[in-house]
């Protein structure tokens, strides 16, 4: 799956305008939220926001700026699975969940070393990445996948539980981030 499909899905899951009250990003269009499109250059009414600058806004920010490219060209599975991560919790947070899986699959640092949990796709991760490859192969893809998945969900229970009023969409995020 290449980068102009994941943004028609997240953009076709995210839906049109919302504004939910118990949501702390406010006002969304296709996912985008006031704050980042204004971030972004856009100055217009939220509902009016067009999906090829909510697309645009997508590719940038949460593909090619946290490296997720990088990590396609050696598991593309893995980058979809973090540019969505990325795009509902933040790039950092879902490069974090890469970086946390890497270390605790590498077997106490003996098939590569422990890398740094910093959010930031560097010559580290990506060396640690492609030593998790060379070890693991074709089926490691599976089970870091699976590692991120609990993660996520792991995450999105705290979430819940620390502030009552995202209870409202855990069932979303259980039933469309995961699996």
């Amino acid at each position: 799956m290449d980068i102009d499909e994941l943004i028609d899905e997240v953009i076709g899951r995210e839906g049109g305008y919302a504004n939910h009250p118990a949501d702390r990003g406010g006002a969304t269009r296709w996912g985008i939220t006031e704050r980042v499109a204004r971030a972004n250059g856009y100055s217009g009414d939220m509902r009016a926001l067009s999906r090829s600058v909510a697309a645009a806004i997508y590719r940038r920010l949460y593909w090619q700026h946290p490296g997720y490219d990088r990590v396609a060209r050696r598991m593309p599975q893995v980058a979809a699975e973090m540019f969505d991560t990325g795009v509902n919790m933040g790039t950092k947070v879902a490069t974090g969940f890469l970086q946390r899986a890497l270390n605790a699959l590498n077997r106490g640092a003996s098939d590569y070393p422990d890398i740094a949990v910093d959010g930031v796709i560097g010559p580290r991760t990506l060396a640690a990445l492609d030593g998790f490859v060379t070890r693991r192969g074709a089926a490691g893809e599976k089970v870091l996948m699976k590692a991120l998945e609990a993660l996520q969900g792991a995450r999105y229970m705290a979430l819940a539980e620390s502030r009552p009023a995202n209870e409202a969409f855990l069932y979303g995020w259980l039933a469309n981030r995961l699996g």
